[in-house]
């Protein structure tokens, strides 16, 4: 429904334009002082302006062109006025200055003259074809909503999406009046059914009684194309978008499961009332469980025991317990006996009389058989007499015994109890002949209905609940299978026809499918379908007449038109934006920022240069202003002087140098950060190296766990301020091999140092193969120099005779030559050996004995030195044997 503000009796068809006054009228970037009667957008004004500024739609920020309007914008003192269907109550930068979703509508073209606004609907617009007049000259769209509108020339719908800044310069399929048929938000996808509206926000809001993404159903308890609620008192009814709303069962007041009870009735104190024959089960349930005298029988209901039984077993009645007097009958289980009544003298009494001792006596007329002459003394009651408590009651042209809501039951001449469902029963034209298998319900517990004298859940296929008592059930007429509300409304119909609306037709009419024997109408949004859903569409009513996946649209999109010819979708002309045809002359607006829209064309703008097309408006600026200009004959009409109109803007710096001590709190924060830094990365690698470690000592078990004695005495030793203790050593076991390996190292160990200390002790000295000094010579003459000479002590081998007594180096590597020594210490003890060079207590080294060949080199080395010459001392080779031999040293 289209609210009454856009019936535009404000308008009257009469202009009431105002005279234009001097403004100064803004966009982003550019601002015309002039004269203007516009009055769409907000008014900016701050102290210090010399005039308010009127702010078209569109984006403002701090740094917009031109000055005047910078320092309106960012004044301190700035206030917004709305002009309607514009909501700013604040200014706060950036500033976007738009149109709230819905529609405005002015009385003079260029969105000039009295103003009226529309919000987008919060109900479905309806299928009126007619639609609201809509006597303005100009209209402002906001964004992302349209509006369909029909044209008094064409009766065509069309669908606008821009704003149209005179009415007039549509194309001829849109000339003349306007009116409103409907306008909705393009922001849902997928679009909402006609029964939903499309919020700004891009959410289907939907009526009452619609549920659904797109409100495209009925709520459970709801029906028809406007889901209404079911009548009243029906807890199931025909609902659903399709559905009649035929009510098909009743809400039961206070049913017995409201009160815990089973087989009775609850009052409105919360409290059951059972029905005869019924008591509270052992679990607590109320009338759950037959009552004394009673039993359970086949069909589920309490039935009354034979006389003179006091209890019966559930299901076959057979009797438990006998009255006083009474015994079992041995032929039938059910029944207990009376004794015969005899006299004294041992005569025995007919039936309707008992013995008073010495004579039979007669029993009370009400008896067939008794004890006594009262007529509370009866064993079986009389004709037309049923036992009730003891009594013999007479029972009334239905069966039912007097005081009671019991049936007389004339195989047992007792009063018997209803089925367990009935409140109350009868047997038809009741006779002594009558049965109990005649019996009928004549009311039933809450929840149940009353069919063919019994009482069910619900009526039976061929029947319907009768409206008047919400009770019978009723049977449908002939030419109904089904049926619901009356007898002749079918649901479904006999001898194939299809119910369509009630009534039993051969074929279904338009707007409905066939289904299960019934004629099921269309989903609103259809005009025929295959199926009930809103996307089973075949095709589509004119005022969603947009055929697509199944579904029924209003509109196409924004660059398409409707083409009733083909029934299609058809794009409009590269120059337009929208469009009501084909063609370049069917513009609704334009594409081009360029270009504006005169008599369904885009023409180029001509904006005098001055002013630009303003987006969204379709307009330039200069069109809305008119800036007086001076003639050949006249000078132009004199306008406030205002500066900063075509001043750019000028965006002050508002930042400060840095004072000292800001300069050194910021240098001190670095430096904190720094090494907070170095501490955190510190930390971090210690943590490293120390799981590093521990992973090692783990790996070669150097790090046990110690014993609480252990962790005792470093507690100690931390309280006392004691060194602290070396901590246990603990080793693993070595395996067999690795002692054996280990003791081996040891031994060989062991054995070198001996051999170093041997070498170190008897080797000789290595001498160069150079001529010693004098000096050199004499002291390797001395044998106190022996022992102490640093130089040999730690040689392996000494140059050959042959080299120290010629001079002659030798050409080869110096051969290792072993030292014989008689006192050579033992590998396994320092004591052993009976010439060690070594005292076992002094450890003092004795000098060595030298050979025949050293005594002779040394006695020949001494002469030399005694006044021979350089090489006077070498030896000469003689002949010393009789072999030819010149070895000096062989004898």
């Amino acid at each position: 429904m289209i609210p009454s503000i856009l019936l535009l009796p404000l308008f009257l068809g009469v202009s009431v334009a105002a005279q234009s006054s001097a403004a100064v009228v803004c966009v982003a970037g550019q601002c015309l002082e002039g004269f203007s009667n516009v009055t769409i957008g907000t008014k900016l004004s701050a102290s210090g302006l010399e005039t308010s500024l009127l702010l078209l739609p569109g984006q403002y920020t701090s740094t917009t062109n031109p000055q005047l309007l910078h320092s309106a914008l960012t004044s301190s003192s700035a206030s917004l006025s709305p002009s309607t269907g514009f909501n700013l109550s604040s200014l706060s930068l950036p500033l976007n200055v738009a149109l709230e979703p819905g529609l405005a509508v002015y009385s003079e073209s260029l969105y000039s003259g009295q103003a009226g606004f529309s919000g987008l609907p919060t109900t479905p617009a309806g299928n009126s074809s007619s639609g609201t007049p809509l006597s303005a000259s100009s209209l402002a769209l906001s964004s992302n909503v349209w509006a369909a509108v029909s044209s008094s020339s064409s009766n065509n719908r069309i669908i606008l999406w821009d704003s149209i800044p005179d009415i007039s310069q549509l194309p001829s399929t849109a000339s003349g009046s306007l009116s409103l048929l409907d306008i909705e938000s393009a922001s849902c996808s997928p679009p909402c059914s006609g029964s939903g509206v499309c919020s700004a926000s891009g959410t289907c809001a939907c009526p009452s009684g619609f549920t659904g993404s797109s409100c495209e159903s009925c709520a459970s308890g709801f029906f028809g194309t406007t889901c209404q609620t079911c009548p009243a008192g029906c807890s199931q009814c025909d609902d659903g978008i399709s559905g009649t709303g035929r009510c098909l069962s009743v809400i039961a007041t206070n049913p017995p499961s409201s009160c815990n009870c089973l087989n009775g009735q609850c009052g409105s104190n919360g409290q059951c009332t059972c029905n005869s024959g019924w008591t509270t089960a052992d679990n607590g349930t109320a009338c759950a469980k037959c009552a004394t005298g009673f039993f359970l029988d086949s069909n589920g209901d309490c039935s009354i025991c034979q006389l003179g039984c006091t209890s019966c077993a559930d299901g076959n009645g057979d009797c438990l317990t006998c009255a006083s007097t009474f015994t079992l009958d041995a032929n039938d289980p059910t029944k207990c006996i009376a004794p015969q009544s005899t006299t004294s003298t041992g005569t025995t009494c007919p039936d309707g009389s008992f013995s008073n001792g010495t004579a039979c006596t007669p029993c009370s007329t009400e008896c067939q058989t008794c004890t006594g002459a009262s007529s509370n003394q009866c064993i079986i009651c009389g004709d037309g007499r049923y036992m009730l408590n003891g009594t013999c009651v007479p029972a009334d042209g239905n069966g039912v015994c007097e005081g009671s809501s019991l049936i007389a039951n004339n195989d047992k001449h007792e009063c018997d109890s209803c089925p367990s469902k009935c409140t109350s029963c009868r047997i038809p034209s009741f006779s002594v002949a009558s049965t109990v298998n005649q019996l009928q319900c004549t009311g039933c517990l809450a929840g149940f209905v009353l069919s063919n004298g019994q009482c069910i859940q619900s009526c039976p296929s061929g029947a319907f609940l009768s409206p008047t008592d919400n009770l019978t059930c009723t049977a449908c007429d002939s030419s109904c299978s089904t049926c619901a509300g009356s007898s002749t409304f079918c649901l479904t119909c006999a001898n194939n026809q299809l119910a369509s609306s009630g009534k039993c037709v051969a074929s279904c009419p338009s707007n409905t499918f066939s289904s299960s024997g019934q004629c099921i109408s269309c989903h609103p949004d259809c005009a025929t379908c295959s199926g009930s859903s809103f996307n089973q569409c075949s095709s589509c009513s004119s005022s969603r007449p947009v055929l697509t996946n199944g579904r029924c649209l209003p509109t196409c999109s924004q660059s398409q038109y409707f083409d009733t010819t083909s029934s299609s979708c058809q794009s409009c002309d590269s120059s337009c934006s929208s469009c009501s045809g084909s063609g370049p002359s069917n513009c609704l607006a334009c594409s081009s920022s360029s270009q504006v829209l005169r008599g369904g064309t885009c023409v180029s703008a001509n904006c005098n240069g001055t002013s630009n097309v303003i987006s969204g408006l379709g307009v330039c600026l200069s069109e809305l202003v008119v800036v007086p200009q001076a003639s050949g004959t006249s000078s132009a009409t004199p306008l406030p002087s205002i500066t900063g109109i075509d001043q750019p803007a000028v965006v002050t710096n508002t930042s400060r140098p840095l004072q000292w001590w800001e300069i050194l709190l910021m240098a001190l924060g670095c430096a904190f950060i720094f090494v907070l830094f170095l501490i955190c990365w510190r930390r971090h690698m210690r943590k490293r190296r120390a799981k590093a470690t521990a992973q090692f000592a783990v790996a070669k078990s150097l790090d046990p766990k110690m014993s609480w004695r252990w962790k005792l005495l470093r507690f100690g030793e931390r309280l006392f301020g004691h060194r602290p203790s070396r901590g246990p050593v603990v080793l693993g076991e070595d395996s067999e091999d690795i002692q054996l390996m280990k003791m081996k190292n040891a031994e060989e160990a062991r054995h070198d140092r001996d051999l170093e200390k041997l070498i170190g002790a008897y080797e000789y000295s290595r001498r160069s193969s150079n001529v010693p000094s004098e000096p050199e010579a004499q002291r390797h003459l001395r044998p106190d120099t022996w022992l102490h000479d640093d130089r040999s002590s730690h040689r392996l081998s000494s140059n050959s005779f042959f080299s120290e007594m010629t001079g002659v180096p030798r050409r080869v590597p110096e051969p290792r030559q072993p030292v014989k020594n008689q006192n050579l210490q033992s590998r396994f003890s320092d004591t052993t050996g009976s010439g060690s060079a070594y005292s076992g207590r002094s450890r003092e080294l004795t000098p060595p004995q030298p050979t025949d060949a050293e005594t002779y080199a040394r006695q020949k080395h001494a002469a030399s030195l005694n006044g021979a010459g350089a090489g006077s001392y070498w030896m000469t080779s003689t002949n010393t044997g009789s072999s030819g031999s010149k070895n000096p040293f062989r004898k």
